[in-house]
């Protein structure tokens, strides 16, 4: 069976916990999320590998372009990913690496972007279960309202982000 390489990196804002298989970034998510034994069983499943503690080049440079982010340096980030999921999730999931640094798009806008503008619930399920946060930025998706909805994170930690990002919604300042 293989090895997923996993490293606890506490960030600004939340511990984080990172994950690679090969020199492929498969998990980079929130330690304390809620989806965190569903997703990381979903990983262990679709790769055919368990989890050990470790270190990998791929590690090193996804702690590193996150380190570069949340200092203001990096916008985009430049890592090799194998993310598991379903076809719909996938399909979710690019459309997330679309949307540019400072910008938020709604889960309809999302919806619509995939072609199907009706599957907004699903379109945000998906979201929520996105393994690789920040990097594929779920957090850049908000309510229709403008409001902060639905981040496994936590809305504190969405909220950061977005600030980081400066676009936070006026209203939520």
């Amino acid at each position: 069976m293989e090895k997923i390489m996993t490293k606890k990196w506490q960030s600004p804002i939340g511990e984080m916990v990172i994950g690679s298989i090969g020199d492929k970034l498969c998990l980079a998510d929130w330690v304390h999320s809620p989806k965190r034994e569903l997703i990381d069983r979903k990983i262990c499943n679709g790769l055919m590998a368990q989890f050990h503690e470790g270190i990998s080049s791929v590690i090193e440079r996804t702690i590193n372009q996150l380190e570069e982010y949340f200092g203001g340096q990096r916008r985009d980030f430049d890592l090799p990913l194998r993310m598991i999921g379903t076809e719909f999730q996938l399909k979710v999931w690019k459309i997330l690496q679309e949307i540019p640094y400072g910008a938020t798009i709604t889960y309809s806008e999302q919806a619509t972007r995939m072609g199907c503008p009706k599957a907004v619930r699903a379109v945000a399920s998906a979201n929520g279960s996105n393994p690789i946060t920040i990097i594929v930025p779920c957090h850049r998706v908000i309510g229709t309202n403008h409001s902060l909805t639905g981040y496994t994170g936590g809305l504190d930690i969405k909220e950061a982000l977005l600030k980081l990002e400066s676009k936070l919604p006026a209203q939520l300042f």
